[in-house]
């Protein structure tokens, strides 16, 4: 008896194998075709035949298919399809990341503020979320808080022309001039002849 129960599981485990081969076989291949899809700019076949081995446990279809739905201009479907994958990994930068394109497309705006600053709580150094964010109260006339977040960015990276140049704007826009000629002529000798630097410079007494 107990010769035939090892026999049994030892079958039942080479056929779960066997199984567990063809789905990863047939996961790729539909992958592989998604990519192809997608490269013609056909993301509704390509979204259809990843629903059809849809696992909603599957990290990596959820994110998948949040990139194409947001292609596809399915703004909704696709910040449901991120918010899953960020539920199965809830420290993915990428899974964040992706979720703030069809937010902001939608006009979510602390949705992508939200998502930003989680990212930080645990990559406080990830120069996309700060220099977004950046921008972000930038372009809402919060200076003070566009240059903490600028400051990161140049901090990691000094000669990083976005960040040197945003960063200057900002003490220009709060009237410290001294750091936004520095910075304004760092953004400068990045790019020569920057129309915006220059501009910035010109409004320098």
């Amino acid at each position: 008896m107990k010769i035939f129960k090892n026999s049994l599981l030892l079958i039942m485990f080479f056929a779960f194998g066997v199984v567990s081969a063809q789905n990863d076989e047939k996961e790729i291949a539909t992958f592989k075709q998604s990519y192809s899809l997608e490269a013609k700019s056909d993301f509704t076949k390509a979204i259809g035949i990843l629903k059809d081995i849809y696992k909603e446990d599957s990290y990596e279809i959820n994110i998948r298919l949040a990139w194409l739905c947001y292609e596809a201009g399915q703004f909704s479907q696709s910040m449901t399809y991120y918010q899953n994958a960020i539920s199965l990994k809830q420290y993915s930068v990428e899974a964040r990341l992706g979720f703030v394109y069809p937010a902001a497309a939608l006009g979510n705006w602390d949705q992508v503020i939200a998502q930003y600053k989680k990212i930080l709580e645990f990559d406080a150094q990830n120069s996309t979320a700060n220099f977004r964010l950046g921008m972000i109260y930038y372009s809402r006339k919060d200076y003070p808080t566009a240059q903490k977040y600028f400051e990161r960015v140049v901090n990691l990276y000094p000669f990083d022309y976005d960040g040197n140049h945003m960063l200057g704007w900002s003490y220009l826009q709060m009237g410290k001039m001294r750091e936004a000629k520095i910075l304004l002529t760092k953004a400068l000798l990045n790019r020569p002849d920057d129309a915006s630097a220059l501009e910035g410079l010109s409004l320098i007494k």
